[in-house]
């Protein structure tokens, strides 16, 4: 009887609050039962218990039977009292409610950081439980982290389920974010940025009280570690141009003013690295100025590491890349791939029934995107989708839009057609009318699909150019000659038909075309082993002129062309099991590198030419920031801090783009065609107001919010699925306002 008595009673003036959650066995304060699961600690007291409830892992087993708010009470509890502990032991005479400051000995400015070192930071940041490890200031382990590449430390914040957050509070969060970017100015695109969620993961596990950094911290020694992380970055990419090459790109931006900035980037396979910027608007009308800018860029890099120059397809940009080639003989000048293949579909989109067909295309999305109630017909039709697809270019946007129309034509056939529709006060005006007429004329869609027929192997290349998972310089020629057959057999060989398309092409492949492009067909294993490869007078040619100007040893040379039969007949290495299975899987490069072992000569020169790009990247442009440092009024102290900035700004953004996370977000679809990025991608005229329409009672807030599927699938659901609100936050599909979409 003694003993049962026992079991359920807690120590005489016992003020822990696990005793509220826990018994005591036989009278011992070592023998604890948990309320809950009823599981018997034999050890540890009260503190092995509260472990157990808080669902520590590492010395006890989580309780699964705890509600969750004793879990959190007893979470929250377990925090106070290390830090408390921490306190006494550092001696800090600070209020009742301050924390262990998580950045000691750090001095900014002004005594601002030794204004913020006082304020509250989490358990997360300063200790690690049972007292193994303290964080003060910069350990070694953070220490090792800043040499390796940018971005540094990442902070991983606990799951929002386990903040202790109410939906209330996490939605105030949500506003006082907002309210920041809205009175910054900021565009809805900076919510894309990989550094976001990593800035409010550090700032969650700071925790309470967090100030952030001033005006001056920014400015100044912050600015400068974040530039040394992106210098160590780009040092780390330096250190590989010597086996893979590398290839400067030439970016030419134009403003309005007539203003021209160049950015000169380099590229090499394990990242894209922003060099400078230059304001070239007095010497872009010369071929011979732009080879005096060109040349400098080339001995900042060094010679021996080009393989290809990459310049914008302006004759003038053209000529000076020929003068530098010739000056250099060591590496190849070529014009933007991505830009010939637009110049390629805008051509194209000039010619007579190519230019009808998109006129009424864009008919179509002016009218559906300027009326907040045929916007949601449409959206709620169609599954969430969207008909503007907004891609690397404006061309590409236009023919991915037209192929959007047309994979979505029996939806808008049903939506133009339909009871809500004819019940509607829009099919009686005549933009309404003259849409309606369009959708359900079948001339219409004939002349579509006839001009998909030429538009979708382009802009699959130009997709292809866009993949940043591998070198696409080995695949490029490839894909030129199957596009044309593509167009050729959609028109059945009918030379009449086809030939307007083929002639266009031809004329801009002929300025695009390079040696390297077609070297790198002959030596990509994927291309090569297959039964469709065939040579002819153009790779020969293109690979004996990459042998003679790569590798300008002439004794080497001759070992190359020996080699090659090697790789031709597959003997070796090559013929390995395993080589023949990496054909396909491995990057070209890659596959070289592991399996030519034997040829090195061969080896090297294969490697160097299958690393390359032959378009050029294209970052964010923020002219505010070029129009500073571009400027003649200057200081000079602060012309070198935006230099930095212009350094900082565009090497995060590229090497952000590595990352699989990005990869992953960036293909969810962030942007609604309606919004003003979409005017920046210079496709605003397919959206725009054309003032031929009545006005209506909805505005901006009525209007449903399309699909992230819209960007990535062309699935549509059943077109009577309605469109439910929901947070983005714990959804694949961010959904509608939950309005009625009636007409």
């Amino acid at each position: 009887m003694q003993q049962k008595d026992n079991q359920g009673l807690a120590p005489p003036r016992a003020t822990d609050p696990g005793w509220a959650h826990g018994t005591m066995v036989n009278g011992g304060r070592q023998k604890i039962k948990c309320k809950y699961c009823h599981k018997i600690f034999l050890g540890g007291g009260i503190s092995r218990l509260k472990q157990h409830l808080a669902g520590e892992r590492g010395n006890v087993a989580p309780c699964e039977e705890v509600p969750e708010d004793v879990k959190v009470q007893i979470q929250q509890h377990l925090g106070f009292k290390v830090l408390e502990k921490l306190k006494k032991q550092k001696g800090l005479r600070s209020k009742k409610n301050s924390f262990v400051p998580c950045f000691e000995g750090m001095e900014g400015e002004n005594g601002d950081d030794a204004e913020r070192i006082q304020k509250p930071t989490s358990v997360q940041c300063t200790i690690r439980r049972r007292g193994k490890e303290i964080i003060e200031g910069t350990s070694n382990r953070m220490k090792r982290r800043r040499k390796q590449n940018f971005p540094a430390a990442t902070v991983v914040a606990r799951p929002l389920r386990q903040s202790f957050a109410s939906q209330e509070s996490i939605y105030e969060a949500d506003v006082a974010v907002a309210r920041f970017m809205y009175d910054a100015g900021l565009q809805f695109t900076a919510a894309n940025s990989y550094f976001f969620q990593q800035m409010a993961d550090a700032i969650a596990a700071v925790g309470p009280g967090y100030r952030m950094p001033s005006y001056h911290a920014l400015r100044n020694k912050l600015l400068n570690r974040v530039v040394q992380d992106a210098g160590a970055y780009c040092d780390e990419l330096k250190k590989t141009w010597e086996v893979t090459g590398c290839s400067v790109l030439v970016d030419r931006w134009t403003e309005r003013a007539a203003r021209t900035v160049i950015n000169f980037f380099v590229y090499c396979p394990k990242g894209i690295m922003f060099l400078k910027s230059v304001d070239a608007s007095g010497i872009t009308k010369s071929a011979e100025a732009l080879l005096n800018l060109f040349d400098s860029v080339v001995q900042e890099v060094g010679a021996k590491n080009i393989v290809n120059f990459v310049t914008d397809t302006s004759p003038n940009y053209r000529a000076a890349g020929k003068l530098l080639m010739d000056k250099y003989k060591t590496f190849f000048c070529s014009t933007c791939g991505v830009q010939c293949i637009d110049a390629m579909l805008e051509d194209i989109s000039r010619i007579d029934e190519v230019s009808e067909v998109l006129a009424k295309a864009k008919r179509i999305t002016q009218f559906v995107y300027n009326n907040g109630k045929v916007l949601n017909l449409m959206r709620k039709k169609t599954g969430g989708r969207d008909i503007l697809q907004l891609a690397v270019t404006r061309l590409a946007s236009i023919f991915l839009t037209l192929e959007n129309i047309v994979s979505l034509k029996d939806h808008l056939h049903q939506m133009f057609t339909g009871a809500a529709w004819m019940q509607s006060s829009f099919c009686k005006q005549r933009a309404g009318l003259q849409v309606a007429e369009i959708v359900v004329d079948p001339f219409f869609w004939s002349f579509c699909e006839q001009t998909l027929r030429v538009s979708k192997p382009l802009v699959s290349i130009l997709q292809l150019m866009d993949c940043e998972q591998r070198p696409y310089v080995g695949y490029i020629y490839d894909a030129m000659e199957k596009a044309k057959k593509s167009i050729i057999a959609a028109f059945d060989n009918k030379e009449p038909d086809f030939m307007p398309y083929l002639n266009v092409i031809d004329q801009w492949q002929e300025d695009f075309h390079s040696p390297l492009h077609a070297a790198a067909y002959f030596l990509n294993p994927s291309v090569f082993y297959s039964p469709s490869f065939s040579s002819n007078k153009v790779i020969q040619k293109g690979l004996l002129d990459c042998i003679e100007i790569l590798e300008p040893n002439v004794s080497a040379q001759v070992t190359i062309t020996s080699q090659i039969n090697f790789y031709e007949e597959a003997v070796g290495d090559f013929g390995r099991p395993v080589a023949l299975r990496g054909r396909e899987s491995l990057a070209p490069a890659t596959w070289w590198s592991l399996y030519a072992a034997d040829y090195p000569e061969l080896q090297r020169l294969a490697v160097r030419i299958l690393s390359q790009t032959c378009s050029i990247t294209r970052c964010g442009r923020n002219w505010t920031m070029f129009e500073r440092i571009h400027s003649k009024k200057r200081n000079r102290l602060e012309h070198q801090r935006l230099n930095d900035l212009i350094f900082l700004h565009n090497n995060l953004h590229l090497q952000q783009r590595k990352t699989e996370a990005v990869k992953a977000r960036s293909t969810r679809g962030t942007l609604d065609p309606i919004c003003l990025e979409a005017v920046d991608a210079n496709i605003g005229d397919w959206v725009e107001d054309v003032g031929s329409m009545e006005s209506e009672d909805l505005s901006w807030m009525d209007v449903t919010i399309p699909s992230e599927r819209t960007f990535v699938s062309h699935e549509v659901q059943n077109m009577d699925d309605s469109v439910d609100s929901s947070d983005d936050r714990n959804s694949d599909v961010t959904k509608g306002t939950g309005r009625s979409d009636g007409l």
